[in-house]
């Protein structure tokens, strides 16, 4: 994939019908109960909160950037490895090999750029205890989750694409972040695709007690994401699992993410804001942008503002936007619209280009 592919004219297209109701559903969280089906606040009725961070752009929906495009893992050729750990290490690059795992703890200033991982028992890249790490431009495929990184900090994730993860739960997805805090992280102009029945995919792209700071939140922008399911609890962006503060997720295009679209699921000054969310329904589907305070602890300075919509849910109901009412409607919540032309042609049907065979 080059610069010159064609964007989808339905992401310039404005959007319609204007919907500003609250859709009574179930929801049901892989770590709680489904929500008990009561009818919704009307948002006219609540005191929105205003205080919350919007670093998005003055449209509805994902803005068209030129590094949406950009795919450098298309014609590379790698070298074969064996699986590759490497602990209390500092300084090193990782490029162009093909393995079925690589593994950092206890590292610091690693560069992982041009490698493929596939066909592995455990997470395709798995970083733990370890500062400063850089994935770039790497091909992830059938592997039970892509990248994994645990009580970290400043892990990046850019350019890199991957198809087809494997899961079950508690696998199964392209990035999970766990404990990872401190400046710089980011999940950024990634490609994911997974084929139902030849993937089991969770949360695609999963932040769990993490946390950005005021000046660097953590910053998931610019994301492809294409399947889901048949899980019932996984989708496609979830912020704020177990809690966590200062992430925003934005500009990102969702296609039949799974059981939901893009969710925060509890913690502190967060923003979901620009994004494109499209969900025909499926028998796993439920709704595609919700908030709903599963953590447990004090959730606040929430924004969720200017995401298109149109997710059907299993039922082939639409069933576009939640908020459980015993929480604060976020601030912007009314910004949000259904736009009944989006459809599953907004990402190219060549999405995730696999890369060339490996010599061994």
């Amino acid at each position: 994939m080059c610069g010159c592919t064609k964007v989808p004219s339905i992401l310039k297209a404005a959007a319609f019908c204007i919907s500003l109701s609250l859709i009574p559903f179930f929801i049901s969280c892989k770590k709680k109960s489904a929500i008990d089906n009561v009818a919704p606040p009307v948002v006219d009725t609540l005191k929105l909160n205003t205080n919350s961070i919007d670093t998005g752009y003055n449209t509805i929906g994902a803005a068209i950037v030129k590094e949406m495009y950009a795919a450098e893992t298309q014609n590379i050729q790698f070298r074969y490895s064996e699986p590759l750990t490497l602990t209390s290490v500092h300084n090193a690059i990782i490029s162009g090999i093909s393995t079925s795992q690589i593994t950092l703890v206890s590292c610091e200033n690693i560069t992982i750029k041009h490698c493929q991982v596939s066909n592995g028992k455990r997470p395709g890249i798995n970083v733990s205890k370890c500062t400063n790490i850089k994935i770039d431009s790497c091909y992830l495929s059938e592997v039970p989750t892509g990248i994994s990184a645990e009580n970290s900090q400043t892990i990046s994730v850019t350019n890199c694409q991957a198809k087809n993860m494997l899961g079950p739960f508690p696998e199964g997805q392209f990035v999970q972040f766990k404990n990872v805090s401190g400046a710089g992280n980011q999940v950024r102009f990634n490609k994911v695709e997974n084929v139902l029945d030849k993937s089991y995919a969770e949360d695609a792209i999963s932040m769990l007690k993490s946390n950005g700071l005021p000046l660097s939140p953590i910053l998931i922008e610019g994301n492809w994401i294409r399947g889901g399911g048949p899980s019932h609890s996984g989708g496609g962006i979830m912020l704020g699992d177990g809690g966590g503060s200062y992430m925003v997720a934005k500009n990102n295009i969702l296609v039949n993410p799974g059981e939901y679209g893009m969710a925060v699921s509890g913690g502190s000054n967060m923003s979901i804001v620009n994004n494109t969310i499209y969900g025909k329904a499926q028998s796993f589907t439920n709704v595609g942008l919700y908030y709903r305070n599963y953590s447990g602890l004090p959730s606040s300075n929430i924004f969720m503002g200017k995401n298109a919509v149109n997710f059907k849910n299993s039922e082939n109901k639409l069933s576009n936007i939640y908020v459980f009412p015993a929480d604060v409607i976020p601030a912007g919540w009314g910004t949000n619209i259904y736009n009944a032309q989006l459809f599953e042609g907004i990402l190219p049907e060549n999405m995730v280009y696999e890369p060339l065979p490996s010599p061994q």
